[in-house]
C-alpha cells in the first residue's frame, strides 16, 4: 500500500461528487483509481528529483498507472505503479520492457532510494530541516 497523504475514498458522502460521471463508480466499492494514486506519488516527492509526471502515452487503469521519473542523476525510468506497489518497467520515459524483471518496492521512497544517491541527500536534508524546524516550534 502506498504512503499518501489522503484516501480519495473517504469522500464524505456530501461532497457533490455524486453527479460527477467520474466518482459514479466508486460508491460503495473499494476500488481505487490507480491515477489518483500517482499523482499523489509524484506530489510526494517532485522536489528531491530533476522530474517527475505521470505517463499521459500508457495506459492508466484502476490497478495501473505508470510514472515517468528522471533522477537528479539524469536518469530516467518509467515505474509500474499497482497494487502490488512500484517498480521500473524501463530505462526512458513512456516504455515498457517486459524482460525486465525488477523488483517491487512498496513505497516510492525506498524505489527512489535504490536508484539514486542525490534522491536520497535530498530527501534526507528536507527531512533534517523539518526536524530542525519541528524542534525550534517546540523550544518556542
Amino acid at each position: 500500500r502506498m504512503e499518501t497523504d489522503y484516501n480519495p475514498m473517504e469522500l464524505p458522502n456530501n461532497t457533490g461528487f455524486e453527479e460527477d460521471s467520474d466518482y459514479k463508480d466508486f460508491e460503495g466499492t473499494d476500488v481505487k483509481d490507480m491515477r489518483l494514486e500517482a499523482e499523489a506519488v509524484v506530489n510526494d516527492v517532485l522536489f528531491a528529483v530533476s522530474n517527475m509526471f505521470v505517463s499521459k502515452t500508457l495506459p492508466c487503469a484502476e490497478d495501473v498507472a505508470y510514472i515517468n521519473v528522471e533522477t537528479r542523476e539524469r536518469n530516467r525510468y518509467c515505474l509500474e505503479l499497482t497494487e502490488a506497489g512500484l517498480r521500473v518497467v524501463a530505462y526512458d520515459f513512456d516504455q515498457t520492457d517486459d524482460r525486465l524483471q525488477t523488483p517491487y518496492h512498496e513505497t516510492v521512497y525506498s524505489l527512489l532510494d535504490s536508484l539514486s544517491p542525490a534522491y536520497r541527500e535530498v530527501f534526507g536534508n528536507a527531512l533534517l530541516q523539518r526536524l530542525e524546524a519541528l524542534e525550534k516550534e517546540t523550544q518556542s
